[in-house]
């Protein structure tokens, strides 16, 4: 080094040393860092656990059936000749539907009266020859072969006589069986096929009709959730409804509700291999025809209660690597984490079903400025309890628990 770089050097020092002099002699102190112990504790506000019975809701996609669906059949072959009801209409009962070309139904119920003339004509006659018999043979003027051949023919007559009015009955049958008839009273679909065409009987499908009042909901389970419910009632953690009799309520297409509530009828005790499912169905009343068969609902079903539930904010409910926690405001007024088990969702919270306990305060509002151990300033009011109403810009709550026994 140089003379003139050490005189530079010298230079520097003596003007850095004469700054730090002045800073001190004007009592100048460096700033404290951000979060440093000068700083008060964040301020959270927190919700007070308390076990209590919770209301829980189960949620499926669904579709409607109609009650009763039966496809209206010819029972006889003939031609159609005229429909008699207008489609996608309400029809009674006994309602004349189609009507069959009669004429060859009525030669045939009268060829068939004939046959029957004939046949008590028969009867009638060997009546009168076993008749004039019996006495003849009891003075043994006529052979007993010859007694017996006539009381044969008047049984094999008596016969005859009832084959034709069976033949009869089923040629006036088949007659009246022209006029198709609706079976049910409801709404009957187009018709498959028009005036002129052959039908050849039950073969040919005519049209349908459905009753939609009331109406049928189907919906499916998933099995997983028949054993996760199963598990909670053999733990007591869930009581179901007596006889599992849940009600049912309807989530139309467009999100709003159905006006009437059901009652769920009927859970199928096998699974379906392909969708891992077992069905379900839910009866509704529709005295005005708003639900139609064929479309797609939500079905709600409630009736089900969570016993002594502890249920905490969902934004109270922070994820780990390890899973789920929360913080608790512990006695020395410190940031706890405690990892939890959560359960099903209910309103805007979760159910947590281990790791919390009844009297604890949950930090809800202030969460992110806090660290495992920090020191936190509870807010000044009173504790919120259980789960609050969602804050305005808060993420949408997810739909409600799952399952059904």
């Amino acid at each position: 080094m140089n003379i003139a770089d050490r005189s530079r050097l010298r230079s520097s020092l003596k003007a850095a040393l004469l700054l730090a002099l002045v800073l001190s002699a004007a009592g100048c102190k460096p700033s404290t860092p951000q979060g440093g112990p000068n700083f008060p504790p964040p301020v959270v506000t927190v919700a007070a656990v308390e076990p209590k019975d919770v209301a829980v809701t189960y949620e499926y996609t669904a579709q409607t059936a109609g009650y009763r669906e039966v496809e209206v059949r010819a029972r006889v072959t003939g031609i159609l000749q005229r429909r008699n009801y207008k489609e996608g209409s309400v029809v009674k009962k006994s309602e004349s539907l189609f009507n069959i070309d009669p004429e060859p139904f009525r030669v045939a119920l009268a060829r068939a009266e004939a046959d029957l003339a004939v046949a008590e004509a028969r009867l009638a006659q060997a009546k009168r020859e076993v008749t004039r018999l019996r006495p003849v043979i009891e003075a043994r003027a006529v052979s007993q072969k010859e007694f017996d051949d006539a009381a044969s023919s008047e049984q094999v007559a008596d016969a005859e006589v009832k084959s034709a009015r069976a033949r009869v009955t089923e040629a006036r049958l088949n007659l009246e069986y022209t006029r198709v008839e609706s079976p049910i009273s409801g709404v009957a679909s187009r018709a498959v096929v028009s005036e002129g065409t052959l039908v050849s009987g039950p073969n040919v499908l005519l049209t349908t009709v459905t009753q939609t009042d009331p109406m049928h909901v189907i919906f499916g389970i998933p099995d997983r959730e028949h054993l996760a419910l199963r598990r909670d009632v053999e733990a007591g953690r869930l009581k179901l409804p007596r006889d599992g009799r849940f009600k049912a309520s309807i989530k139309l297409a467009d999100g709003s509700a159905y006006g009437r509530t059901g009652a769920l009828n009927f859970t199928d005790v096998r699974i379906n291999a392909q969708t891992g499912t077992s069905e379900a169905r839910a009866e509704f009343g529709n005295p005005n025809g708003m639900l139609r068969a064929g479309e797609f609902v939500r079905v709600v079903l409630h009736g089900a209660v969570r016993p002594g539930a502890i249920v905490v904010p969902q934004r109270a409910v922070l994820e780990g690597p390890k899973g789920k926690f929360v913080y608790v405001v512990n006695a020395e007024s410190r940031a706890e984490p405690r990892p939890v088990e959560v359960g099903e969702w209910t309103g805007g919270g979760w159910i947590v079903n281990s790791g919390l306990k009844g009297g604890e305060r949950v930090i809800v509002d202030g969460v992110l400025k806090l660290g495992p151990g920090a020191p936190v300033k509870v807010a000044d009011g009173k504790p919120e309890s259980g789960a609050p109403e969602k804050p305005a810009g808060a993420p949408p709550a997810k739909p409600e628990a799952k399952g059904k026994k």
